[in-house]
């Protein structure tokens, strides 16, 4: 390929990757934004009843929806930017490493916490937050390659502080979520991570 070509190609996966994380973002401002001025201001309801109720059948149903459900906008702000900066980093390498990584994190967090959580309507993209950051941080462990390392530490350097959320450090925030989405991030690292050749003596 041309380095026309290669340079072509760069820009329409680029231009895709935006176009994957701008819409993920709007429907989940689309839905806070119909939950905060039709449903709580209407309807007196909240679409906030569809998220993790732990230990209740009808709960399960939180795992496919909690990630787009946020209590008010400055919970929705304090997740859309690290869930583009971390979503975009996972993407530098392969897209499809996002769709795998988006679906252990948020399969793990949400049925993590719906058997262990509190006994409260879980909600939030923290949870596939903290999987994205599990996944950058393991992905230097288990793939012992330079690149991969050197982004563990980048990561690291720039969101490690996140760490301490993991933590029943706060009143009324979910750290089982944020647990257990980072667990599924590191196993989604270990499963995304090419087995090494073992060579003979």
């Amino acid at each position: 390929m041309s380095s026309s070509g290669e340079e072509k190609a760069i820009a329409q996966e680029i231009k895709t990757q935006l176009w994957i994380l701008g819409g993920l973002v709007v429907v989940m401002w689309a839905v806070e934004i119909l939950d905060q001025f039709v449903f709580r201001a209407g309807l007196r309801q909240t679409l906030d009843i569809y998220g993790i109720y732990p230990r209740n059948v009808v709960g399960l149903r939180g795992i496919l929806f909690a990630p787009f459900l946020h209590g008010n906008f400055a919970h929705l702000i304090g997740n859309t930017v690290p869930f583009l900066v971390l979503g975009w980093l996972i993407m530098l390498r392969e897209t499809s490493d996002f769709f795998w990584v988006s679906l252990v994190s948020a399969f793990v967090s949400g049925l993590g916490t719906w058997m262990f959580g509190s006994s409260a309507i879980h909600i939030g993209a923290s949870g596939v937050v903290f999987g994205y950051l599990g996944y950058l941080l393991a992905r230097g462990y288990f793939e012992r390659s330079m690149t991969s390392i050197a982004m563990s530490l980048f990561v690291g350097t720039l969101y490690g502080s996140l760490l301490w959320g993991v933590l029943p450090t706060q009143m009324g925030i979910s750290w089982e979520g944020h647990l257990f989405g980072f667990l599924g991030g590191v196993l989604a690292a270990r499963l995304l991570t090419p087995k090494r050749k073992v060579s003979g003596v």
